[in-house]
């Protein structure tokens, strides 16, 4: 199927998605769909929660807090103990080092799934299911919860709760995720991923005498939970360019709607549940028409000839940079997947991303830099653009000379102020670390690459931390103490420095009373809104990161066509 036939397919699919899976959803969430109460009411008790019994923000807080702190220990136990835990692992890999499973804790909790290892080369099978496939799981589904929170803030008026985190969690796991991804799952082994807890493949060559260690396991139901939660993390180092991962184009194609479904689905969500939705489609309409651009821009930059392999004097090579990336797939659907993997805070990848073109790399790297609202991670990614919205209602509340109004809500200093906070803590923390990485020897020796390059690899590898996607340009030797420890604090702060304001915000708003719509009201479900929306996400990420790609991918683009 070529590039263009490949997009239409994904847009007729990703709109019934939107429509019939966001219905779904909001059932979910409004306690109407209870197929599965059965499992769904002993888990309460196990919680000991009730139901019925909803929380302030606060609380609601809290408990993510709590159960993300049990998760990292969790996690980090299992990892530093991998050596004496005999179960599944066939080839007896010792434990993590501390450093490294600090890093792979923070990494998997916060929905990053960045991984300074090499899967078949480091974990065990059990640490691959308990401790990561776990996390890949309860991780989107606290994102979602958080999204849902903040929606219910828009919705409520005089309310001083914003729901129950565990139903939430607890909801969005059992009727959203496990069953998306178990049909995922068999998709992808039906297509032939592997999926086995028998072992390695050991095959002997006869004409040198060496026998060759093939990596198996069980990939193909995690490689579905990967794409489905906007995680990334893959089972092997090569992620989904290996055939054990990803097997065919169709599965290729499979990622892609994966990884888009859930993100593009909740913009539905936030209209039924603030009752227009309209809105919904305003939120929708930003999110896609800056991801096309990015995915028109990066396919253009991936199709030209790589200039690299044109300076070294060969001519004939085939039109696009092929450079690193599966025939099978081609570069510009190889580009729409690293769009839409980078746009997602997926971080998956079917080529190597320190490959593209300068200008193709910048596109990734941009679309990270734009806050992960492009449609986002799962729940994230609505939480952030929602923050993006009371920003650009007060901005247009400016405009027109009275209080901002966002669906009845006044915007006042208090929720300016934690919008800002949730906004600006993303590069800030990015490019601090970037400035601290590139000052001290520690940071430095990471890059593969010197110059503008190398540079790139570094500013890449925080950005996508602190974005918590967890892609990576590939250069960057990550598994050392610095950047294992710094990388830790990047993807935490990423995390819940942006939640936790976000949640606050709900509780704000759920709190007020409607004001009335009036001939002065600012609307929000028209063009206007949806260009104002985009104008203060492109001037968020783009404007505050455009010294530090200035320095790293531009930098690059024109030392190849001017020197």
């Amino acid at each position: 199927m070529g590039f263009f036939w490949t997009c239409v397919a994904l847009v007729v699919a990703l709109g019934l998605t939107w429509r019939f899976l966001g219905s779904y959803m909001v059932g979910v969430y409004e306690g109407r769909v209870r197929w599965m109460w059965w499992l769904e009411r002993p888990i309460y008790r196990l919680l000991g929660t009730d139901p019925d019994t909803e929380q302030s923000w606060k609380r609601y807080a809290a408990s993510v807090v709590w159960f993300s702190g049990f998760s990292f220990l969790a996690t980090y136990a299992i990892l530093r103990l991998q050596g004496h835990i005999g179960l599944w692992n066939p080839l007896h890999f010792g434990s993590v080092g501390p450093a490294l499973s600090w890093n792979t804790s923070a990494s998997f909790l916060t929905n990053t799934n960045w991984q300074n290892y090499g899967g078949e080369t480091t974990m065990s099978y059990f640490s691959q299911m308990t401790a990561l496939t776990v996390q890949q799981f309860v991780t989107p589904a606290v994102g979602m919860a958080a999204a849902v929170a903040l929606v219910r803030g828009f919705s409520r008026k005089n309310s001083s709760t914003i729901g129950n985190f565990w139903v939430d969690l607890t909801r969005s796991l059992l009727y959203v995720l496990l069953p998306m991804a178990f049909i995922g799952g068999v998709i992808f082994v039906g297509q032939g991923a592997v999926q086995t807890l028998g072992g390695p493949a050991h095959i002997h060559n006869v004409l040198n005498g060496v026998t060759q260690i093939i990596a198996l396991g069980p990939i193909g139901f995690m490689e579905a939970i990967k794409q489905l939660g906007t995680n990334g993390g893959g089972f092997l180092n090569a992620n989904s360019a290996t055939t054990f991962e990803n097997p065919t184009g169709f599965t290729n194609f499979l990622s892609i709607y994966l990884l888009l479904a859930i993100p593009f689905a909740l913009t539905y969500v936030f209209g039924k549940m603030v009752g227009s939705v309209r809105q919904g489609v305003a939120v929708l309409s930003a999110m896609v028409i800056i991801f096309a651009v990015w995915v028109g821009f990066t396919s253009y930059a991936e199709h030209q000839n790589n200039p690299a392999v044109a300076a070294a004097g060969v001519h004939s090579q085939p039109t696009g940079n092929t450079v690193g990336k599966e025939v099978r797939f081609g570069d510009t659907s190889t580009a729409l997947f690293g769009v839409a993997s980078t746009n997602t805070s997926t971080g998956s990848a079917d080529a190597s991303y320190d490959s593209f073109t300068a200008l193709g790399g910048f596109g990734l790297m941009t679309g990270m830099m734009l806050g992960e609202v492009t449609p986002g991670g799962v729940g994230s990614g609505m939480y952030t653009i929602l923050i993006y919205a009371v920003i650009a209602v007060f901005i247009g509340g400016l405009m027109i000379g009275r209080t901002p109004e966002y669906l009845g809500k006044k915007i006042q200093a208090r929720e300016v102020k934690l919008a800002g906070l949730g906004a600006l803590v993303m590069p800030i923390i990015v490019l601090v670390f970037t400035g601290i990485a590139v000052s001290i020897h520690a940071g430095r020796a990471g890059p593969l690459n010197a110059g503008p390059h190398g540079f790139s690899e570094i500013l890449y590898a925080l950005t996508s931390q602190g974005n918590n996607n967890g892609s990576a340009f590939g250069g960057l030797t990550g598994n050392t103490t610095f950047y294992n420890v710094i990388g830790g604090v990047d993807m935490l702060l990423g995390r819940f420095a942006i939640m936790i304001p976000a949640l606050a915000l709900g509780g704000a708003l759920a709190a007020k009373n409607v004001v009335p719509e009036s001939l002065g009201t600012f609307r929000t479900d028209n063009g206007m809104f949806v260009g104002l929306l985009i104008g203060v996400i492109i001037i968020i990420g783009g404007l505050t990161f455009f010294p530090a790609v200035s320095l790293g991918p531009l930098v690059e683009q024109f030392t190849h066509h001017f020197f």
